[in-house]
Parts: C-alpha cells; sequence; structure tokens
C-alpha cells in the first residue's frame, strides 16, 4: 500500500494531485502564475475546492495567458463574475488581472518570473524533515520575505501563508512527510536536478 502525506483524502483527484505535482520542483514561469492564481483562490475555501475547478479557472482566464488577463475589461469582469464554474468573488478576479500585470512586470526586469520565485530559496528547494502532518508551519520567515517583496511588485492574495502553501505546492519546499512515499522520491528528483 502506498503511504501518503496525512492531509490526502481518498478523492483520486486529490491523490493524483499529492502523488503527481505538490512539492515536485516547478521551474515552468506559465505554471507557477497559474498556480500563483490558484492559490490566492483558494484564500478561505479547501484547495480540493479548487482543484475541481481547475480546468474552468483555464477556460475563464484564458488557459493563464497573462498578456490576456492584463487586458481583461469591465465587461470581462462582469461575465468571469456570472461563471458558476469558478469563485464568484471580484476581489479574487481582480487579483488574477493584477497578478497577471505584475507578473509581465516582475518577467520583463528579472527576465523570467521562475528566477525571480526560486531566487527566495537561493533556486534550490528546501528539503524538510517532518514525521508529522501538525510539525509542517503554515508559514516561515521566507514566506513572510516572499510575500513582502511580492506585495510591493504589486501582486495580491499573497499573505505569508498563501506564500507558504504556493512554496510547498511548487516545490521550494518538500514538505511530504517522511513516511509519505513521495517524499524520497522527490529528495531524488531534487538531488538530480530535476523539475516539472
Amino acid at each position: 500500500m502506498t503511504e501518503r502525506c496525512e492531509w490526502v483524502t481518498d478523492d483520486q483527484e486529490y491523490i493524483d494531485y499529492h502523488d503527481k505535482e505538490w512539492g515536485r520542483p516547478l521551474k515552468d514561469d506559465l505554471k507557477l502564475f497559474e498556480l500563483l492564481c490558484l492559490e490566492g483562490q483558494q484564500a478561505g475555501l479547501s484547495w480540493l475546492t479548487i482543484l475541481k475547478k481547475r480546468e474552468n479557472f483555464r477556460k475563464a482566464f484564458d488557459g493563464f495567458d497573462p498578456e490576456k488577463i492584463a487586458d481583461y475589461s469591465a465587461d470581462k469582469i462582469e461575465e468571469l463574475l456570472q461563471d458558476k464554474g469558478i469563485i464568484r468573488n471580484r476581489l479574487k478576479i481582480n487579483s488574477v488581472i493584477k497578478n497577471a500585470k505584475a507578473y509581465l512586470s516582475v518577467q520583463e526586469r528579472e527576465g523570467s518570473f521562475s528566477s525571480y520565485i526560486w531566487q527566495f530559496v537561493e533556486g534550490h528547494p528546501i528539503i524538510n524533515e517532518w514525521e508529522e502532518h501538525e510539525d509542517v508551519p503554515s508559514e516561515t520567515e521566507i514566506s513572510r520575505e516572499m510575500s513582502r517583496q511580492m506585495k510591493k511588485d504589486g501582486f495580491k492574495f499573497v499573505g505569508p501563508t498563501i506564500c507558504y502553501a504556493y512554496m510547498q505546492s511548487a516545490g521550494l519546499v518538500n514538505d511530504h512527510e517522511t513516511g509519505c512515499s513521495c517524499y524520497k522520491e522527490i529528495k531524488d528528483i531534487i538531488r538530480k536536478g530535476g523539475t516539472r
């Protein structure tokens, strides 16, 4: 039987996400942007809720194309507010647009969004050794630093807790519990410099 982190339910979508995505180092600019936007949508909700709506979000937000999103009009925002497939919250919808503009600005300045995000861990994932789910922090000094910088750069819904959840899902930290079958696998991927 495959051992998994304690937070994983018996929902197959959640299992697949845990086994194939969560904690695996992500360096692709556009995927990092999508993940950031989805983490912001989660605020106050469960990640599973967002995961189940991920395809709807992709369709509604033009595949998370930052150049298209940055140009969204007031009419487009109203259209999104009527879309039952996503989270119909004006602040959250506006945050995706603001994040697209901030992303483009950062990308132009830094050369890539990935290098901007990964600078917070000096380009290399942090490998933690949590035995129990309860041991895992909800924020760290690095996520607080990331939050401060991202807010300064115009990003929204990037508090320290959201930033830490983002770091976990994008593989900036390996926070799989040590007894989880993914822990050693990801540790080996990190050692070999692999990314997704």
